[in-house]
């Protein structure tokens, strides 16, 4: 078994904070000292410190290492939090181990399925061209990002689990073991009415992922959800651009 590097702090309930592509869990440094509990947020295997192994870096290789990761500390009664693929990857444990959590809650996360249609016109363009047959790199998907993000993907090489995170997003249909594995958790979110759920939402900034009409349908079809909007502007970085009212938002929900 491959260990993956995690930080950790804090007594209680375990929260546990799962960050996306192309971060680390440096992502929640400013979200996780304001929230109580016993704190962990985990690097996903190939990202951050966590080791590089040679793998496809697929959905399933990173919620396999995660169930190993989630087994090995022996985490029960969790509350879950995720950004981006975090999100997904947070519902999908989820689903599989629902007597074991306690709360899920999300940011700008990767919960559906999406046609090109609906997904930002800005963000389509990007990622058709990512999805193109024979692209090999991301070099350019940290810029703007802090430089530590950018510290473990020197090479074309190091930077395979973030391309191949960008090629994963379902959009039109594929990847369908993508789109399969996101259609089950959405299942059990739609039919788990006694797990809380938590989204929290900025008025749409540059690089926003998660449209209007993608969060009505959330409320539409997820059983519990509590969507508490700020009227201030973030992009889809939620945690690096307004940690703090993510933490109060998460305190106040915990409590």
């Amino acid at each position: 078994m491959t260990t993956l590097s995690y930080v950790e702090s804090g007594t209680g309930a375990p929260v546990v904070f799962l960050h996306g592509n192309p971060t680390s869990s440096y992502l929640w440094r400013n979200v996780m000292p304001q929230v109580p509990g016993r704190r962990l947020a985990p690097d996903l295997i190939g990202m951050g410190t966590s080791p590089k192994p040679s793998l496809e870096y697929s959905f399933d290789d990173h919620a396999r290492y995660l169930d190993e990761w989630f087994d090995a500390l022996e985490l029960d009664d969790v509350v879950l939090v995720g950004h981006d693929w975090g999100g997904a990857l947070a519902a999908d444990w989820a689903s599989r181990h629902p007597s074991r959590v306690r709360g899920v809650a999300f940011t700008e996360a990767v919960l559906k399925p999406m046609t090109w249609e609906e997904f930002p016109p800005a963000g389509a363009e990007v990622f058709r061209a990512i999805k193109a047959p024979g692209v090999t790199d991301i070099p350019d998907f940290l810029a703007g990002l802090p430089p530590e993000y950018a510290r473990p993907y020197p090479t074309p090489e190091s930077r395979i689990p973030l391309l191949r995170w960008a090629q994963s997003l379902p959009l039109g249909g594929s990847p369908a073991s993508v789109v399969a594995r996101i259609e089950a958790f959405d299942g059990w979110l739609a039919s788990s009415p006694s797990i809380p759920k938590l989204l929290i939402t900025f008025d749409p900034g540059f690089s926003t992922m998660l449209t209007q009409p993608m969060i009505d349908w959330f409320v539409a079809n997820f059983a519990s959800l509590e969507v508490v909007h700020y009227p201030v502007a973030a992009g889809h970085h939620t945690p690096e651009e307004q940690p703090a009212l993510i933490a109060s938002t998460l305190t106040a929900w915990l409590s």
